[in-house]
């Protein structure tokens, strides 16, 4: 469900809803614009209440990922600024509602700006984790923070790296299409004629779903730069690489990782400031 309050869905009914229909659309229109979405905007899932195009944009924005929801709003506000005047202060905020809800910020430019980032209390039910996972990722955040508190650097980053791939594992279950079909998406040439295709899930590395992840307007540029590098600290799990590349991780590493892991929860729950 995505995070739309009672006023910010209120305006955007203002703004889209023409008693029942939305905006010019026919439904074969209707139906054409959220295809471009991977969305079959008229089965049984958005059927709400009379079934008529207002009734299942409602069901999907209250059905629907902020991500998505904050994608399809903007180009339903494009096509509206084409057709109607809409008042400044009205675009203003529709504009602002759906930038929040994007998750869309400032990229960071340096460590100590990524350092300084503030989130707030995430909510993981956000995520649409199945509920063993979230249980799981649960406890494992919790055990990061008592390994920050304690100490325990080496500790910190192998729980935020298994806590990252579980997250984007569990997106990548919720959006195999779009995953699947990413311009990112890690292919191989197999077969006599030599066809390049994407290679199965179980041949992605982390790199292959955070690249994915960000192609897809999941997280932002500057959370795949350093989530890459959240992803090269956990390699040293090995003791043999760990030894070869001199690596001795401090608390600083140790923060990094966990900001790392924040704010991806932050842009895939759009809480991040």
């Amino acid at each position: 469900m995505a995070n739309l309050k009672f006023n910010e869905k209120k305006l955007f009914e203002k703004l889209f809803n023409r008693g029942g229909y939305v905006l010019d659309f026919s439904d074969r229109t209707f139906r054409e614009f959220f295809n471009d979405f991977n969305i079959n905007i008229f089965s049984e899932k958005y059927n709400k209440n009379s079934g008529s195009k207002m009734n299942r944009l409602r069901a999907f924005w209250e059905l629907e990922g902020n991500i998505l929801v904050a994608e399809v709003l903007t180009e339903l506000l494009n096509i509206s600024k084409g057709i109607d005047k809409i008042d400044k202060k009205d675009l203003e905020e529709a504009e602002r509602y759906i930038f929040k809800l994007s998750g869309k910020v400032k990229k960071v430019e340096t460590e100590t700006e990524f350092l300084d980032l503030k989130f707030s209390k995430f909510d993981l039910s956000l995520l649409n984790l199945d509920i063993g996972t979230e249980s799981i990722i649960e406890q494992r955040i919790e055990e990061i923070k008592k390994c920050l508190n304690s100490g325990a650097s080496l500790s910190v980053i192998f729980l935020c790296g298994s806590v990252l791939e579980g997250i984007l594992l569990n997106l990548f279950s919720k959006n195999m299409v779009k995953f699947n079909t990413s311009k990112s998406a890690p292919k191989d040439k197999r077969g006599k004629e030599n066809k390049v295709k994407v290679k199965p899930s179980s041949q992605w590395t982390l790199s292959d779903f955070i690249n994915v992840a960000h192609q897809e307007n999941f997280i932002g540029l500057d959370i795949k730069e350093y989530s890459h590098t959240l992803r090269d600290f956990r390699n040293f799990i090995h003791p043999a690489q760990q030894s070869l590349m001199k690596f001795n991780p401090d608390i600083h590493t140790a923060k990094i990782s966990w900001q790392v892991l924040q704010a991806v929860i932050a842009d895939l729950t759009g809480n991040r400031k």
